[in-house]
């Protein structure tokens, strides 16, 4: 069988097909999986063992429609489920199922703070478009698969990194879904510990900022007044006690998707914004601290089948603004990240202290 599974965009919901693509080569019989995307997104799916073949809009949507037309697909399972996708299965004209967006849902908790969503992971609805052909959760989580020339090795970190150390992937697409340099840079100082940062060339700017604030001294309990109740904070007239350090590694920019991929897999654990990278954490089975702004968990994007906590205000009336995010704040104040106290709660055993 045939099976075509589309999805154009993003990173993160990408990865969150992952199970889906897995469930119809593994339960259905003689499936050949198919997917098309955009070609930004080629390369994170090309190696994915399940996908016998992808296709890419590089060009008009008729044009798309013509290479697809000559593959003869049996069946197409929509998880994009918008205007291009459904001008596309209806120019294709192939038995097809779309998961269910809970756009009335979202618009109701957006506008007016009424809450009618599901709780239910979006990885469940997108496994639902595929439920017709008989797959079934296998309750494997996401997939993730590096090549192996991207792998990294971690003995081409700086020395301290390579006994150890947390990613913090401080990027996202919308800048009310990042927290604000200064906030990152008290997060960094609560973690107390070596810090690779991940994210994209547009994050480079912000990893110089935050890896300057913790070049010229020691992060001490009397330095760092913001985080006194730290385990990691011991008093640096102790005699026996070595005040532990922030030191920052500034990956932002430096490595691909997946050799950051690679990094996010060989971390201690994560802190990440609700984006892309945070997802790619959870394939791996990282435990990962969460930081939500203007977006919330209810609908349905946190970290799937792997530990985690969520960081975020609750109870602010203004929030969620938006189901995806802004460049600035509608409100202007963003309480949303300024007002984060950024608990980690870390156990010392971490890193064996």
């Amino acid at each position: 069988m045939k099976i075509l599974v589309l999805r154009f965009s993003s990173i993160g919901d990408i990865v969150l097909t992952t199970p889906v693509v897995r469930a119809l080569a593994r339960q259905v019989p003689g499936a050949e999986v198919h997917f098309a995307t955009k070609p930004a997104y080629r390369g994170l799916l090309e190696p994915n063992p399940y996908i016998t073949k992808v296709h890419c809009l590089t060009g008009s949507l008729g044009e798309l429609v013509r290479t697809l037309k000559a593959e003869q697909f049996d069946y197409i399972v929509d998880l994009h489920n918008n205007l291009r996708t459904r001008l596309l299965k209806l120019r294709l004209g192939v038995p097809n199922h779309s998961f269910d967006k809970l756009n009335f849902q979202k618009w109701l908790l957006v506008n007016f703070k009424i809450d009618r969503l599901p709780r239910v992971h979006i990885v469940q609805r997108y496994l639902e478009a595929a439920a017709p052909l008989g797959v079934q959760d296998d309750r494997k989580g996401l997939d993730y698969f590096i090549p192996a020339s991207q792998e990294v090795d971690l003995a081409t970190l700086p020395a301290p990194f390579q006994r150890g150390y947390v990613a913090v992937a401080i990027g996202a697409q919308h800048a009310t879904k990042r927290l604000p340099v200064e906030k990152l840079i008290e997060l960094c100082a609560r973690l107390a510990r070596p810090v690779v940062l991940l994210g994209g060339p547009e994050d480079e700017s912000i990893g110089h900022v935050i890896e300057q604030a913790f070049e010229t001294e020691a992060v001490t309990a009397e330095t760092t007044s913001t985080v006194p109740d730290s385990p990691y904070y011991f008093p640096s007239k102790s005699p026996g006690f070595q005040v532990p350090r922030t030191l920052i590694h500034n990956g932002c920019g430096r490595y691909s998707l997946h050799q950051s991929a690679s990094l996010l897999r060989q971390a201690q654990f994560v802190v990440s914004h609700d984006t892309g990278l945070m997802h790619i954490a959870a394939a791996f089975g990282k435990e990962i601290f969460s930081v939500w702004g203007n977006t919330v968990p209810a609908f349905g994007m946190y970290p799937y089948k792997t530990e985690f906590k969520v960081l975020e205000v609750p109870d602010l009336p203004c929030r969620p603004c938006s189901k995806i995010g802004f460049e600035k704040c509608p409100q202007g104040h963003f309480k949303c990240m300024r007002d984060q106290t950024l608990n980690l709660d870390l156990p010392a055993s971490r890193d064996g202290r």
